[in-house]
């Protein structure tokens, strides 16, 4: 396990900004698969600490991209990715109260989607703006639907 961990902090410390945009994906997808196996938990203590936990450090990637966007230069990307974060967080704090799955499938559908793109951006050297526009489509509907 120290191996481990020594690894994670290297490898984020020697990784580029765009490889740790990755990262981060893959962590929310990874807490809030953690927090979906806490469904299956017979101990009403362990369920509810397994699926809360998860979920909170899942909200804390997510607002710290939120916060890490640059409005200014960004443009309508970041206002689109800044939405989505938005959203992202409010579904998974509707699921960590009434303790459903609902929100944290749709999240990890949705951040799947972005980190499948921004790993195909990397990969191709590509605008990562175009990438998702071509995939994205099914991002936007969901925020339009349920924003206030």
């Amino acid at each position: 396990m120290k191996a481990w961990q020594s690894y994670r902090q290297v490898a984020t410390k020697t990784a580029s900004p765009a490889q740790v945009v990755l990262l981060l994906y893959n962590g929310i997808i990874r807490f809030l698969e953690q927090a979906r196996l806490g469904f299956g938990l017979d101990d009403p203590k362990e369920f509810n600490e397994t699926i809360n936990n998860n979920i909170q450090r899942a909200q804390a990637i997510i607002n710290e991209m939120n916060q890490s966007l640059n409005m200014t230069e960004g443009g309508e990307f970041s206002e689109k990715l800044r939405g989505l974060y938005d959203y992202f967080d409010r579904r998974l704090q509707e699921s960590n109260v009434s303790k459903t799955e609902t929100g944290i499938v749709e999240v990890i559908k949705h951040v799947t989607i972005l980190r499948d793109a921004w790993s195909e951006m990397m990969q191709g050297g590509g605008n990562v703006d175009a990438a998702l526009l071509a995939r994205g489509a099914s991002l936007e509907d969901p925020v339009a639907q349920r924003s206030p």
